[in-house]
């Protein structure tokens, strides 16, 4: 396993799912963890379950960037540092034609998916630039490079993310900051379930045997975090590719 340790990593949606496992991967690695979520209980029992020494819990809505600034300012003043953002936090919803969308839950999906991104990068890279190195990892999707029937607002607001990791790559990756995207195909996540309730489209209709598990994705968020993904900084690595799978070690 890539050694993290020393390392002072922030995972924004970590109350389950993808963000859950990889802070457990994270402080496994020898890393600190700074949790944010919304579900304030949810992340406060994480950090029991990882230990006061190694967590910090993080009540946070990404959408608000004075939240997501203060969040940056509570990690630093509690581990002093800032190494690895995780930008992790997303929702599908809504899961509509746009013609049916609801303008108000369209724009929401863009704040979290978008705009939280912009967030987490705009707060976090003072202090990575300030120590002249840093990593950004943000989630995305196939679903940046094609639509979806009922997906506009995740289609559209991931494919934005994309690009701001290749933004941040253009503009900082001179300036020692590692920035990277994870496209991990379909995760066995509450997400995933909310999209096979949905019955839109094809993916609704993936057998659940067909959906990675999140302790995948967070095994490889972990091993970008190292050196060992040096050769592919500026890059969205995708884990349906059976050569990132192998680097990792999932295969």
């Amino acid at each position: 396993m890539t050694d993290l340790n020393g390392k002072i990593a922030l995972i924004t949606g970590a109350s389950r799912g993808i963000g859950a496992e990889a802070a457990r991967a994270f402080v496994a690695a020898g890393a600190k963890v700074a949790l944010l979520a919304r579900d304030r209980e949810a992340v406060a029992d994480l950090a029991g379950e990882l230990g006061a020494d190694a967590a910090l819990a993080v009540p946070c809505d990404v959408s608000r960037f004075w939240e997501v600034r203060a969040a940056v300012d509570a990690c630093v003043g509690t581990f002093g540092r800032l190494d690895v953002l995780v930008n992790n936090a997303g929702v599908i919803g809504p899961i509509a034609r746009l013609s049916e969308a609801d303008p108000d839950e369209w724009g929401q999906a863009i704040d979290v998916n978008l705009r939280g991104v912009f967030h987490g990068m705009r707060a976090a890279l003072p202090v990575m630039l300030s120590q002249g190195a840093g990593t950004i990892l943000t989630i995305s999707s196939g679903a940046a490079h094609g639509p979806n029937e009922g997906w506009s607002a995740y289609c559209a607001s991931k494919a934005g993310a994309a690009m701001l990791t290749r933004s941040l790559h253009l503009e900082n990756g001179e300036g020692g900051i590692r920035a990277m995207g994870l496209s991990p195909g379909t995760v066995a996540t509450d997400m995933q379930q909310q999209i096979k309730d949905s019955g839109v489209n094809r993916v609704s209709q993936l057998d659940w045997s067909e959906h990675i598990s999140p302790e995948w994705v967070a095994r490889t968020l972990v091993w970008m975090a190292g050196p060992e993904a040096d050769a592919h900084v500026g890059e969205e690595l995708s884990l349906r590719d059976e050569e990132i799978r192998r680097k990792v070690g999932l295969v």
